[in-house]
């Protein structure tokens, strides 16, 4: 098992925002998280990586075998856990090589070949798309959404993470870009086997990024659970008219 989220709460500025919530991911699959505003999708991830002001107040996180619940994001990080926000930060004046030397060189805890590193980075660049001077251009400054996101790629491909969290990353993002940002982590997928845990309120991005699991969320914890089909009907009758009409009632319950 890769990830299994057990019977978690989450504070956020002494608010409760998460009650007793429950997951669990086995290596390889794609699970999605989806639900109305303000229910605790974008807290979960938050929670996960220990982002400041989310507290756990409660319960565990297991990522194979390790408890992570009270360890540092660089900790977490180092574990092969990957996170893309829907609004990547810019960190100016640290280029994306500089950042991803020491990213490996923390992770593996060897000096980093330079000429092998140098001839990934350029392999990658080529296998998404990006110009190579992203690799000499500060972390996310002065890019637009879209270009943002395929610079999360270049680390995503860099990293190779073993679970790769994606929080709303098909915000902003035009249909070409959207198509080209899913394919790509679908190729990773593919090709890496990792586990990954989307949050999204639409199912375009899911018509590449094709899940094994869809998990509707309301009052901060799972309600309902089923296949690709649920989102569609999501898409189709919104949450609050298939909350009230108990449309998601033959769905089976996940937990």
């Amino acid at each position: 098992m890769t990830l299994k989220i057990q019977n978690i709460d989450v504070t956020v500025t002494d608010k409760k925002i998460i009650e007793d919530f429950n997951l669990e991911m086995k290596a390889g699959e794609i699970h999605v998280l989806m639900g109305p505003n303000g229910v605790g999708k974008s807290t979960i991830c938050k929670a996960i990586m220990k982002s400041p002001g989310y507290t756990i107040t409660k319960g565990n996180i297991i990522y194979n075998d390790t408890n992570i619940t009270n360890l540092t994001t660089t900790e977490i990080s180092k574990l092969g856990i990957f996170y893309i926000s829907q609004n990547p930060i810019a960190i100016e004046g640290v280029t994306n090589a500089e950042m991803l030397r020491l990213a490996l060189s923390s992770r593996t805890g060897e000096k980093i070949n330079i000429f092998t590193f140098n001839k990934k980075c350029n392999e990658i660049c080529a296998k998404i798309n990006i110009p190579k001077s992203f690799l000499h251009r500060s972390i996310n400054d002065g890019m637009s959404g879209g270009e943002r996101k395929k610079n999360e790629l270049l680390h995503l491909w860099m990293l190779e993470p073993s679970l790769i969290i994606l929080d709303e990353i098909d915000s902003g993002l035009d249909v070409d870009a959207l198509k080209t940002v899913a394919e790509s982590i679908m190729e990773y997928h593919k090709e890496k086997k990792p586990s990954i845990l989307i949050i999204t309120h639409h199912t375009k991005i899911l018509d590449t990024i094709i899940p094994d699991y869809v998990h509707i969320l309301k009052d901060g914890h799972i309600i309902e659970s089923g296949d690709k089909t649920l989102a569609s009907r999501i898409e189709d009758y919104g949450f609050c008219e298939l909350f009230e009409t108990k449309e998601l009632g033959d769905i089976k319950d996940y937990e």
